[in-house]
Formats: structure tokens, C-alpha cells, sequence
């Protein structure tokens, strides 16, 4: 029986600015990156505000530049994490939400004026939800399929700008919504791998569209912005007009790639490589302070360790880090969405710790851009922030009464302790 079955919520749904939140609600995010599977399991205690259970990860070698070229490691990843989690939640877990990488990704623009049924009563409940079943409606091609609808903006007749319609008095109202499409093959490959997992899906969410509002701080929110996200193998794009998300995309590049690099110029070690770009790590050259010398422990072809100085290693790291932004440079330009970007925010593993490499992108984009120090960037390990921004962005969803993933208890022992907990939370909070 299922946790929302059985467990009778004191405090299932809530008022908080006009947005409907679900409290109480268990949530699992999945995000599959090109080195690993990251899984996040969260409960919903406040608007925006996740209460963390537990953070899991795994290998996996099924994703390659963007693409899945192995169904089986990447099912057998999730399901390492997805027990994992289970063994310490005390639950087990049927469902999960989990991104999709920008490139599988079409953003429609879509807005309705929706006629109200009695002005005199009101807007309700179901003049809003018809509203949403109309954005719904357009033309889809045949090889994509729509995974998700995301408001930017509803207007009364009157001019005003609401969160939530419902209860005001208006003739009619405006919704503005971005409806999200996805290549349909990609989208059968993912529910292949999550039934092969014994799992269902319970969204697809573009990752850089999940990871806005953990990323960006205040003023980023209300500006033209572009979110890079850097990972082992590729970088994804997210370009944000204030509310709107207007494009997304993908580079096939990452931070792998910079340690490759290092490996075949220097005829070392994939994880001596490693090592010395976080070591030593620097976007340009011009920056260097002192050319010391660093000595090579791993050398393929010679037993000895040899020494380089310290600008061969950064002529290296440059090169690989130029192309990247040379490689959103003309995803953008081509777009013809560049002209609109004032800011670009710079997150992801693959090259935030790259020293300078916020003055490199600048140079080749010619648009400011620098490192995330977003609100809750420093809460969570740099691994988890995809998959725990994907959970915040699911729990914070408008007029959504439940957004809870698929739980089943193993005990009543542990029923007992949620609902107890629950009640605590109910008066004392």
C-alpha cells in the first residue's frame, strides 16, 4: 500500500502566496550524468524548503556526449542508487522525476485568454485548470512529445499580474506558459531504462529549467540570463528572459575532456591528469604568477619522473576551455538569442574549480559572466545539485496538490514514526 494511501495527512496541501503546495510529500530525483547516476530522495516541509533523506550515486558509462549508448549500465546505476536510498529511508521507492539533457529539448511559447464562466463568482478552480488544458493544445511534431507546461505569467483583464487566479473577479484572464517538448526516441529510451530498473517516471525535467531557482540568487532571477552547466562530459544551456525559459541546448564538451587532455599531451595518468587540473588548474596562461616547474609521477613512456613547468599544463587546460565557450558561443549565435543575454551564471563540476575560467568565458562570449554563489548552492555536495535542484523545482510547482513519487513502507514500525513526526511538524511549526 502506498505511503499516500495509508498515511493520513493532518496537512496535505497549503496557501502560500496564492500557490498550492503539497506538505508532506516524499519526492526522488534522478539525474544521469555522463560519469555517474545521482539520487536524491526529499521531503516536502515548506515552500521551496526540502527536507533532505538522503543523497545517493553510482558509476555509469551509459551516456556519452548526451547520448544513451547503453541501456543496461544506465538502469543498473539507478537501481544501485535507488536501493541504496531505500536501505536508508526505510521505504521503498517506485518512482522517480529525472532530467533530460537540453540538446532532446524544444521550448513552444504558448499564451490563451481564457473567457471566465460568471465574472460575478469569480475565477475558479476549474476555470483555471480548462486554462491549463488549453496551453495544452498545439500542434505537436510526430517525433517529439510534450513532457511539461511552465507558467510564466497569468494577467486579469483588469492589467493585473496574479500568482493564482482563482477567487479573483475578472471577465477573463491571460496565461503565458512555456510548453516544453521532448524527442519522443529519447523519451522511449528513458522509460525502457526505468522499467528495466523497476521504476516508473514521474516527470522529465530539462536540467538547467530545475536547476534556475537553486542556481540563480535574487537579481538573476529577474534578469536575461544564460545558465551554463559544465559536467564531466557535456554543458548544458538554459537561457531565461526574467520568467521565461526561451532556449535550452547542449555542447558535447565537459571537464573530462580537459583531464583527457592532460593525459595524452603528458603521457600520464587519467588520475594524475585529474589531480593536476584541480591542483593546478588555470583558464589562461596570462594569469600565470610563477612558471614553477611540476614534477610527473606516471609517465607512460619512461619509468623516471620527468618535470614541466607549470605553463605546458595551463596551455593545455586553455585550449580545451576556449573551444567550449567557442562551442556555446555559436550554439547561441546561431540561435540568435545571444543579443538578448546580459549575464551569464557558470555552474557544474567540470570547470567551476578551474580558476579564472569565469575571465576566459567573458573573453570568447563578450558577455560578463562569472561563478554561481546562488542561495543554496553551498548547502549540497557539487555531485547532488542537479538531482536536489530537480526536487526543489518539483516541490515548488504551482497548483499542484501532490507532487509525491510512488512510496511504499516496509513496516508499520515505520509508518508509526512519519506519522508521529508529522503531527509534531503539524503543531509546531
Amino acid at each position: 500500500m502506498s505511503k499516500n494511501v495509508i498515511y493520513i495527512r493532518l496537512v496535505n496541501i497549503i496557501k502560500n502566496g496564492g500557490i498550492i503546495l503539497a506538505i508532506g510529500d516524499i519526492i526522488a530525483g534522478i539525474d544521469i550524468g555522463t560519469s555517474k547516476v545521482c539520487t536524491v530522495l526529499g521531503e516536502v516541509n515548506n515552500f521551496e524548503q526540502i527536507e533532505i533523506i538522503c543523497c545517493t550515486s553510482y558509476k555509469c558509462n551509459g551516456l556519452k556526449k548526451s547520448k544513451i549508448v547503453n541501456e543496461d549500465d544506465i538502469s543498473l546505476s539507478i537501481s544501485k542508487t535507488i536501493q541504496e536510498a531505500e536501505e536508508r529511508a526505510g521505504f521503498k521507492i517506485n518512482s522517480a522525476y529525472v532530467t533530460i539533457p537540453g540538446k532532446y529539448v524544444t521550448i513552444v511559447q504558448n499564451s490563451i485568454v481564457k473567457e471566465v464562466k460568471d465574472k460575478f463568482a469569480g475565477i475558479t478552480q476549474k476555470d483555471l485548470q480548462n486554462a491549463m488544458l488549453q496551453l495544452k493544445d498545439i500542434e505537436v511534431p510526430e517525433d517529439k512529445t510534450l513532457i511539461d507546461i511552465v507558467i510564466d505569467k497569468i494577467m486579469l483583464d483588469t492589467g493585473k499580474v496574479v500568482k493564482d487566479p482563482v477567487g479573483s473577479f475578472a471577465s477573463s484572464f491571460t496565461i503565458g506558459a512555456q510548453v516544453i517538448l521532448a524527442e519522443k526516441e529519447y523519451v522511449r529510451k528513458l522509460n525502457s531504462i526505468f522499467k528495466k530498473a523497476g521504476l516508473e517516471i514521474d516527470g522529465i525535467i530539462p536540467a538547467t529549467l530545475a536547476e534556475r531557482n537553486l542556481i540563480l540568487d535574487k537579481n538573476e532571477l529577474s534578469d536575461n540570463v544564460m545558465l551554463l552547466d559544465v559536467g564531466a562530459g557535456n554543458t548544458d544551456i538554459g537561457v531565461f528572459e526574467e520568467e521565461k525559459f526561451v532556449y535550452t541546448g547542449t555542447v558535447p564538451l565537459g571537464g573530462d575532456n580537459i583531464t583527457h587532455d592532460i593525459e595524452l599531451v603528458l603521457d600520464i595518468s587519467h588520475e594524475e591528469a585529474e589531480k593536476l587540473k584541480k591542483q593546478y588548474g588555470l583558464a589562461l596562461k596570462s594569469f600565470i604568477d610563477n612558471d614553477n616547474e611540476i614534477i610527473l609521477n606516471t609517465c607512460k613512456d619512461d619509468t623516471k619522473p620527468k618535470t614541466i613547468k607549470s605553463s605546458e599544463l595551463i596551455e593545455i587546460i586553455e585550449a580545451r576551455v576556449e573551444e567550449i565557450f567557442s562551442l556555446v558561443n555559436k550554439e547561441i549565435s546561431n540561435e540568435g538569442i545571444k543579443s538578448k543575454i546580459n549575464n551569464v551564471i557558470l555552474t557544474g563540476q567540470g570547470i567551476t574549480s578551474i580558476n579564472k575560467s569565469d575571465v576566459a568565458g567573458k573573453i570568447v562570449l563578450n558577455i560578463p559572466v562569472k561563478i554561481s554563489t546562488g542561495r543554496a548552492v553551498s548547502t549540497i555536495k557539487p555531485e547532488f545539485r542537479t538531482s536536489y535542484a530537480l526536487v526543489r523545482y518539483i516541490a515548488a510547482r504551482p497548483f499542484t496538490k501532490s507532487v509525491s513519487s510512488k512510496i511504499d513502507t516496509n513496516s508499520k514500525e515505520s509508518f508509526i514514526k512519519m506519522a508521529l513526526s508529522k503531527v509534531k511538524e503539524f503543531f509546531y511549526s
